[in-house]
């Protein structure tokens, strides 16, 4: 592929001859089109690489000749042969181009290496050991609760099974469905869709306002589950609580077990990373873990992220230097100074709620944490404190010191919010969602 090889030459300069033969030039190209380069990794270490240095470059500056972005669709080989591995549906009189891929999902995501806690212990449960007593099963939680990672486990057990299972995103589905319409194709993609044992699809929240993808979403649903067939999904929030999606559809999503998965604990942290670091066979240090864990706090996902960097440049380190150095924390802080940078930069802290609060409601900080009583004021004034209590977790008391008020006005203030909320108030709502997706 001419575009690649020209890429790879602009690459050699930055990164020398060497590392883009070792590094790039060993990635097997798997096939590719217009707008799509579809890769394939030796292994976990060379696609955390690709992910961390080459990916940026890949969006800013990989381009065919008419100046269209050419993405790259990157996966992990295994030992499975090239046409079991790509999975794809192809009829026999269709253009070669127009065909859908199913990557596997990532084999190190297994139910054995989950970290179950109380909370989630629920969902582990079902899908593992009975997945097909609900239809459908609608797994809800933030960033980082471990929605994919169930999913893709899921999907690993079903296919050791010999079943037909396609693990996708929502955005995959949605692009699937606009190349299907635009070639006129909308058989090939049935056929892709419709004659599975099982379907999972991840983060259906990004279906909001795509009118023929939940169309198609809509029917491919009801064919699937009239005949029997699993289906899973997973978004961030509850079916009640999507916004921008067809109410039959929302309704559907009803109709099996809806189950919330939380966000690993502080208590729960230390041995998520453990096992992280042992499927990726890294003798992590405690102190090195200790350390990962205080710097890291925005989420458990921007932990592993740090996990995954340290293990990859200590690797390349070591693989250019001519002696090894155990891991440390000074030499973890070494590797991590950019992430260390973008984390602290990233970390939600009263100051930015406050600030956020004004914005939204167009008066000054200095009102928020002011005395006048005007609602202009004491509202974005609760709903600040209603923030703090539920992204920072701080007690009622250091929020009172914060907005110069008795502990008591506080737990009034965030009671009020949340009352309101739950009644679906049409003036709070939006202004928690607004503020909550700009501060994360």
């Amino acid at each position: 592929m001419k575009a690649w090889e020209e890429f790879l030459k602009r690459l050699e300069n930055d990164f020398g001859v060497e590392t883009v033969r070792k590094w790039l030039r060993s990635l097997k190209i798997l096939r590719y089109d217009a707008c799509n380069l579809y890769l394939e990794a030796k292994d976990t270490f060379q696609a955390l690489w690709f992910e961390e240095h080459i990916r940026p470059k890949v969006i800013a500056s990989f381009f065919n000749n008419n100046n269209k972005r050419i993405k790259v669709h990157l996966k992990i080989g295994t030992a499975l042969s090239d046409k079991k591995k790509e999975r794809a549906v192809k009829p026999k009189n269709v253009k070669e181009e127009l065909t859908f891929t199913f990557h596997d999902p990532d084999p190190l995501l297994t139910f054995d290496n989950f970290i179950v806690s109380e909370e989630n212990l629920l969902p582990y449960k079902l899908l593992n050991e009975s997945p097909d007593s609900f239809n459908p099963v609608y797994l809800y939680g933030k960033s980082g609760a471990g929605k994919t990672h169930l999913l893709m486990a899921l999907a690993n057990k079903l296919r050791s099974r010999g079943l037909k299972v396609n693990y996708v995103r929502a955005e995959t589905f949605t692009e699937h469905v606009v190349s299907a319409i635009r070639a006129g194709e909308m058989a090939l993609f049935r056929q892709a869709y419709r004659t599975l044992d099982a379907f999972i699809i991840d983060d259906v929240h990004l279906f909001a306002k795509k009118n023929a993808t939940q169309e198609e979403f809509f029917h491919t649903f009801n064919t699937l589950h009239m005949a029997g067939k699993q289906i899973y999904l997973a978004a961030h929030c509850a079916p009640s609580e999507l916004n921008s999606i067809e109410p039959r559809l929302v309704s559907r999503f009803e109709w099996g077990i809806i189950l919330p998965l939380e966000v690993a604990s502080e208590r729960e942290l230390p041995l998520l990373l453990k096992k992280k670091a042992e499927s990726l066979h890294y003798p992590l240090h405690p102190k090195v873990a200790e350390f990962l864990i205080d710097s890291f706090k925005s989420s458990p996902k921007s932990v592993i992220r740090a996990l995954e960097a340290l293990i990859l440049r200590s690797h390349i380190n070591e693989e250019n230097s001519l002696s090894f150095k155990p891991m440390t924390v000074p030499l973890a802080k070494h590797y991590l100074s950019d992430l260390l940078l973008a984390e602290s930069q990233s970390q939600i802290t009263p100051e930015k709620i406050i600030k956020f609060c004004a914005e939204h409601y167009g008066i000054r900080s200095e009102d928020v944490l002011g005395k006048a009583q005007k609602k202009e004021c004491a509202q974005p004034r609760q709903v600040a404190m209603y923030l703090c209590r539920n992204h920072l977790k701080y007690p009622f008391t250091k929020i009172g010191e914060l907005f110069a008020r008795d502990h008591s006005t506080v737990m009034t203030s965030v009671k009020l919010v949340q009352k309101l909320l739950d009644a679906r108030d049409s003036t709070i709502e939006p202004a928690i969602s607004a503020i909550s997706k700009k501060l994360q």
